[in-house]
């Protein structure tokens, strides 16, 4: 409208006149104020909502197949019921599209490779948008459509590709062949650090060993010796050739005892640790509880025409089993042979605990202990348990096997069942190591089959050496603990959070440990 404006003029496009009536005028006027009104509308939130699943509905309908009459995303997309589910499809497109993007990379297809990243990256900064509902809705439409294309298009180029299938068995196999060596790897280096003595450790049994050597004769003799052989008291058998792992075992027992004089120790070492051993527990005395450090070489009975194991440690058979040149202790040799080189299984040390009774013939009933283990409680009442004619006690009675690191023997019974005889026999049967081939657990089964005790279980937990989750709980309320398995708690191997538990028990202050600096 122009001025100047009359009746029956209307100005239009070109400045041509048309001729209106008032009728004409009117119904032009009333449509005018119905779109007003409708605008008025239109600003109602209901009535967007409304827009908004009258456009989730027609996206339903949307084909998102360009390429011919199929798509791997056609059915998939056309069965989405909501805004979820059509999220849901997008996810999965991306993961599949991942995939096709590597196997195109592989395959050098890099056109498609390009693609597939191109048109991951736009779905990443769409993810970051902040527009509306309704445009969001449609760019997810949008995407799933074209990633439908890409995807069906990338199916059709790799999926019967005899390359890439070829490519992947390679990679499957080089992997493999990595993970087996490095399992290997790490096994061969974790025997190797458990079987390795500490430098602080060695250094601290060489000081030990010189001053005891330079100790006059008279001095070097142990107090109340007296109690060694008295039946009424609490015998601990010890063997061992580590100095501090012997001294924590001691240390841990006297210090939770109720009355430490009644408390002996019989620690057995090798002629090498004797002189370290001794003079440890001579500058180191256990309170008022008796200790005797002796050495095996010095027992005349135990020799190799009355001890089968002994025979055969010492045959050469036996030695070139296990130290023959062609067992090599590289990586590629793997760690099944390493373990045959493990000293403590050459060593007369491992074996003493089948002739108890013959080192201590005039004892009744004496524990035997491994010097991984710490002890957290008062031990006498186990002195006191009636094993009902058993020899020793089982401290696992739902399984067939028994930990052999902490035990109550009864050596009468032990002597009125032959166990030594016993031992001797199936060792001789092992001859060429048929029935097994290491350590002391497979014949101690055998020899004390059925003839063990039932204990309960919180007197000995096991696991300290290579469980990483033992509960604390369980660990505080055990009277004793074993450190059983290659991560012993005086190797950097240790698990860090059971280590207190043991070095509780070692004085740092003490100057040879201090000048030998342990575990600094």
């Amino acid at each position: 409208m122009v001025p100047g404006f009359g009746h029956g003029t209307w100005i239009g496009k070109g400045s041509q006149a048309l001729n209106d009536t008032p009728e004409m005028l009117s119904e032009r006027s009333l449509r005018q104020e119905r779109r007003v009104k409708r605008a008025d509308e239109l600003m109602n939130d209901d009535t967007i909502q409304k827009f908004e699943k009258a456009a989730l509905a027609r996206s339903r309908s949307v084909d998102s197949a360009p390429l011919g009459n199929y798509t791997i995303w056609k059915n998939e997309y056309r069965r989405g019921n909501n805004y979820e589910d059509i999220l849901h499809l997008m996810q999965d497109q991306i993961i599949m599209a991942r995939v096709y993007s590597g196997l195109a990379k592989l395959t050098n297809n890099l056109a498609l490779h390009e693609e597939l990243e191109t048109q991951l990256a736009k779905i990443a900064s769409e993810e970051e948008s902040s527009d509306s509902d309704t445009d969001q809705l449609q760019r997810v439409l949008d995407t799933i459509r074209d990633m439908g294309q890409i995807l069906a298009r990338a199916k059709e180029q790799l999926y019967e590709c005899k390359l890439v299938t070829n490519k992947l068995r390679a990679m499957l196999q080089a992997a493999e062949e990595e993970l087996e060596y490095t399992q290997t790897y790490t096994t061969f280096l974790t025997q190797l650090a458990s079987k390795a003595l500490p430098d602080s450790i060695h250094c601290l049994t060489m000081r030990l060993t010189l001053e005891y050597h330079l100790l006059p004769l008279p001095m070097r003799n142990f107090p109340r010796r007296e109690n060694l052989e008295n039946p009424n008291l609490y015998h601990y058998a010890l063997f061992s050739d580590n100095v501090l792992a012997a001294s924590v075992v001691v240390n841990s027992t006297v210090m939770n005892a109720e009355d430490p004089s009644r408390h002996v120790f019989h620690l057995v070492t090798d002629k090498l640790n004797f002189g370290a051993m001794s003079m440890w527990f001579l500058l180191n005395p256990p309170g008022d509880a008796t200790i005797h450090v002796q050495r095996f070489e010095d027992f005349s009975w135990l020799n190799s025409s009355y001890s089968p194991v002994l025979r055969q440690l010492e045959s050469a058979a036996m030695k070139k089993f296990y130290f023959k040149t062609d067992r090599s202790e590289s990586v590629e040799s793997g760690s099944e042979n390493l373990k045959y080189r493990y000293p403590k299984y050459m060593s007369m040390l491992n074996h003493l605990r089948f002739y108890i009774p013959r080192i201590f013939p005039k004892l009744e009933k004496i524990l035997f202990l491994d010097d991984d283990v710490v002890v957290q409680k008062d031990l006498t009442p186990l002195w006191s348990i009636d094993l009902k004619g058993k020899v020793n006690e089982n401290f696992n009675p739902k399984y067939c096997a028994w930990a052999y690191g902490m035990n109550i023997f009864d050596l009468k019974e032990w002597k009125k069942n032959n166990i030594t005889e016993t031992y001797h026999f199936w060792q001789d049967l092992n001859e060429n190591r048929t029935l097994w081939k290491l350590g002391t657990l497979p014949p101690g089964l055998i020899t004390f089959y059925k003839l063990t005790l039932p204990l309960q279980g919180k007197w000995h937990l096991l696991g300290l050496g290579y469980d990483k989750g033992i509960d604390v709980k369980k660990i505080e309320r055990s009277a004793v603990i074993h450190y059983n398995g290659h991560m012993k708690p005086w190797t950097e191997m240790a698990i860090s959070k059971y280590q207190p538990y043991w070095t509780k028990y070692i004085n740092f202050d003490h100057p040879f440990i201090f000048s030998c600096r342990l575990f600094e």
